[in-house]
């Protein structure tokens, strides 16, 4: 990807040029002009890769259709002509959601106050309120820095006025979500504004509504990341710890699961939920008390043919696993034979290998009655099977190390088997081909007693040290 910008402008005229002056045919042009410009580096996500219309008789440069739906939306909103407005926010919309660079250019041409304004000449009636936010949310996509003050203080008073209305709170709810994506201060500033509570308190009221209760536990999670790289550190930590504290995060959501046992997506998403808010011991301790392990274990069980629902329970077994307790009552649960089964069923998947490899390797860690069932279990050989399936993943690399050397740090008895297995050569060949492995791969080699060649970081010679 690019790290130059161009304007949608200078592409147009770049791809009028292909065509005019180069004879080409429009498909060509533009295919040329993407070529052109990404040979140079430039990052193209952002624009719309099509032939504008051609100038009108007057010689009036036409313009692309999304702008073209954004003018009759604006006129409709400067008139207050109410009539129109759900026909020409339903086209705006439409092309919203067929790209990003369709959106980018919308925003770039004002459409955030357009939209704004919409909202505000909808707040009387429910059906055009609902369309507008449906819109907004379709314009925010990607765009999180289109939010600002005004914005977000008529989503707060909708989510509270609106609060019995589930689907109006479901269009809020997307709305601040795709708000809070990768933008800190646009968290922070939720958060001080209540919409933990509203967010808690819609899977609560609204606890029948599959996606209100996915959308709603998505933006929690949300409030959890550390994802914008413009800020040197986030709130996510603390803004985790007032979800289980002060708005009782983890029973709103364990609660959650018992009305959707059949939906998958649900179920991924309560539990990719879990996972970000498992920060502190006490609180992996009450995932369990509540029953949540009991239902991860069971989803795990029942949904082992959905990669994506695989993954995210392994990742909230392997985040509760943090407590040492609690490794043991996964282990009793019989979690681990599942985990290894996963690990098993979807070798082809580093994503599911690197997470079940992370699971067990925390249940193994200071565990050594732990190792004993992960070895019984197959675990050591599954993590050793995905290590030969994905030589280039790191992540994969370096959790099966780590897994073997937690195995056997404390149960030597367990080396033997394991190099009998082919750990060796597969370790240093992880140690060889990805740097970030050394250390893991170096410490796994030395506690399973092969001979390691230690490097010097430092000898103290031809630095302005060495006297």
């Amino acid at each position: 990807m690019g790290s130059k910008q161009i304007a949608q402008e200078t592409f147009d005229e770049a791809v009028q040029e292909n065509i005019t002056e180069f004879e080409m045919d429009p498909e060509e042009a533009v295919r040329e002009a993407v070529l052109q410009f990404e040979s140079q580096g430039v990052d193209l996500s952002n624009i719309v890769k099509a032939v504008r219309p051609p100038a009108s008789e007057n010689g009036q440069r036409q313009k692309h259709q999304i702008l073209l739906s954004l003018e009759s939306l604006g006129r409709a909103v400067a008139e207050a002509a109410v009539a129109e407005l759900p026909q020409q926010l339903s086209a705006f919309a439409a092309q919203c959601k067929e790209q990003l660079a369709f959106r980018c250019l919308a925003a770039h041409n004002g459409a955030y106050p357009v939209l704004i304004s919409a909202c505000q000449l909808a707040a009387g009636d429910r059906d055009l309120l609902l369309q507008a936010f449906s819109t907004l949310a379709a314009l925010l996509d990607g765009q999180p820095d289109l939010l600002d003050g005004a914005g977000q203080e008529l989503l707060l008073q909708s989510l509270r006025e609106r609060r019995e209305d589930a689907e109006t709170t479901l269009a809020g709810i997307r709305c601040v979500r795709h708000a809070c994506l990768k933008h800190e201060q646009n968290r922070q500033d939720f958060v001080k504004g209540g919409i933990l509570p509203l967010l808690t308190g819609a899977i609560v009221q609204h606890g029948s509504s599959a996606e209100l209760v996915r959308t709603a536990a998505s933006a929690l999670r949300i409030m959890t990341f550390d994802d914008d790289i413009r800020v040197p550190f986030g709130h996510a930590h603390d803004h985790a710890k007032m979800i289980v504290l002060e708005h009782d995060g983890l029973r709103v959501l364990i609660e959650a699961a018992k009305a959707f046992t059949d939906n998958a997506a649900v179920l991924s998403e309560l539990c990719a939920t879990l996972s970000r808010l498992s920060v502190r011991n006490e609180f992996c301790q009450e995932i369990v008390d509540l029953g949540g392990l009991s239902f991860m274990v069971t989803l795990l069980a029942d949904c082992m043919e959905h990669p994506d629902v695989v993954k995210q329970v392994l990742s909230a077994i392997r985040a509760v696993a943090g407590n040492d307790d609690v490794k043991d009552a996964i282990v009793d649960a019989g979690a681990t034979d599942l985990i290894v089964l996963a690990i098993s069923h979807h070798l082809g998947n580093p994503q599911i290998c690197e997470q079940g490899c992370a699971a067990l390797c925390v249940l193994a860690l200071r565990k050594p009655e732990n190792c004993s069932v992960i070895m019984e279990g197959g675990g050591a050989l599954a993590a050793l099977q995905a290590m030969k399936a994905h030589p280039r993943e790191v992540a994969v690399q370096k959790q099966a190390c780590m897994l073997i050397r937690n195995l056997v740090s404390r149960s030597r008895d367990f080396s033997q088997p394991i190099l009998e297995m082919g750990a060796e050569n597969l370790i240093t060949e992880a140690r060889a081909a990805h740097r970030d492995c050394d250390d893991v791969a170096r410490a796994a080699l030395r506690d399973l007693g092969c001979k390691v060649e230690l490097r010097e970081l430092w000898t103290g010679q031809k630095g302005s040290l060495a006297q």
